[in-house]
């Protein structure tokens, strides 16, 4: 199984909701690093690491969102595998 990257940006209702909480909970059990945070403009922006399965659901899960937000918009982008990083966390700003 190969390894994938992306960067996604999800916007609807998805601050305020534990969205990033949910999100990382959702990476660390498909085994995918990377790392979450909220943007000043209400979206979340996420880039995750993995082998591509994982990272497939976990883009999945992104398409629903936490119980208490809505996804109205889910942009991903695909980047070079890096490896970078060690686990998947919550952070203030990008990497």
């Amino acid at each position: 199984m190969g390894k994938r990257r992306v960067h996604v940006w999800i916007q609807g209702r998805v601050q305020g909701v534990a969205f990033r909480a949910y999100t990382r909970d959702a990476a660390i059990r498909e085994g995918v690093t990377g790392w979450v945070r909220n943007l000043p403009d209400g979206r979340v922006e996420a880039v995750f690491e993995g082998d591509e399965e994982g990272v497939r659901r976990v883009l999945e899960w992104c398409r629903e969102g936490s119980p208490f937000g809505r996804v109205d918009r889910l942009e991903v982008l695909d980047e070079e595998y890096r490896g970078d990083h060690q686990r998947f966390e919550i952070t203030a700003r990008g990497r």
